[in-house]
């Protein structure tokens, strides 16, 4: 069966033509498919990351899908799904995930580290210890720690984002003062080694970019093409500021319990991490 991975491959040999002998292109082609030796292929476009995706009960799965979609097609590296048991997850939305590893089975040094956001799984993942302390392990030694929407309240609570700027939903954004961090409202927030991304969609775009990263612009654009990512949503309404003032009052007033648990929740949580209890 040809997977993604191998048409990106084989458009990298493409693409490659220039600096390749023809003959070379189309053996690492055919690679692609008869899983020849790779070992031709020029080293950016080939790495070993180890990609691990945090997920729990009631996450928002296209928090997790997103960046996943676009992180997989990285050649060479091996992505983690990491649950606190090997038991099924379900998302908010009810679609059920088979993590691959556990917090144990999950490898102790990481290139990337992502955390999905959530609404009520979300605050319970915040007042369970056990996934704080994953979380602060991993992220300690992460060569990348990074979060989607309201995952970056998960980061803040493990005490990940302390003295570092980042980002959330739109709608609790403010919240992340709580854990010592710097609040941005831009789609995209990069401080050092931590990035987080905004609500939900976001997080196409920051692992698009991540890709770019660790590989180059060109692989990335035949990772964005092999999605056929080319946004026009119907309507414009995607942020505060550009959709109708009363769908933002409608939307604002239905976090206000959330947020009010959040903040109670995240100052709990967090005092737990500067008081060396986790």
């Amino acid at each position: 069966m040809i997977t993604k991975r191998d048409l990106l491959l084989a458009s990298a040999a493409g693409l490659a033509g220039a600096s390749l002998k023809p003959a070379l292109a189309a053996e690492v082609a055919a690679g692609a498919t008869a899983g020849n030796d790779m070992s031709q292929v020029p080293a950016s476009w080939m790495g070993k990351e180890q990609i691990a995706f945090l997920i729990y009960p009631e996450f928002t799965a296209l928090d997790m899908v997103g960046p996943h979609a676009m992180l997989t097609g990285l050649l060479g590296a091996t992505t983690h799904i990491v649950a606190k048991s090997k038991d099924i997850v379900k998302s908010d939305t009810g679609l059920a995930f088979q993590p691959s590893a556990t917090f144990d089975e999950c490898p102790l040094d990481l290139d990337i580290i992502c955390v999905p956001g959530g609404a009520t799984g979300t605050l319970a993942a915040m007042q369970d210890d056990a996934t704080l302390r994953f979380l602060r392990d991993r992220g300690s030694r992460a060569r990348f720690v990074t979060s989607v929407c309201t995952g970056s309240l998960l980061l803040g609570a493990a005490g990940l984002l302390t003295g570092y700027k980042a980002t959330s939903h739109w709608a609790t954004i403010t919240l992340l003062q709580l854990f010592g961090a710097t609040a941005s409202d831009d789609r995209i927030v990069r401080d050092r080694n931590r990035i987080t991304a905004g609500g939900v969609t976001s997080g196409i775009d920051f692992g698009l970019s991540l890709v770019a990263q660790l590989r180059d612009r060109q692989y990335a654009e035949c990772v964005q093409l092999m999605a056929q990512y080319a946004p026009e949503p119907p309507f414009d309404a995607g942020t505060p500021a550009r959709a109708p003032a009363d769908v933002t009052k409608m939307m604002t007033d239905m976090f206000i319990d959330f947020n009010k648990q959040a903040e109670t929740i995240g100052r709990e949580a967090y005092s737990r991490y500067r008081d060396g209890r986790l």
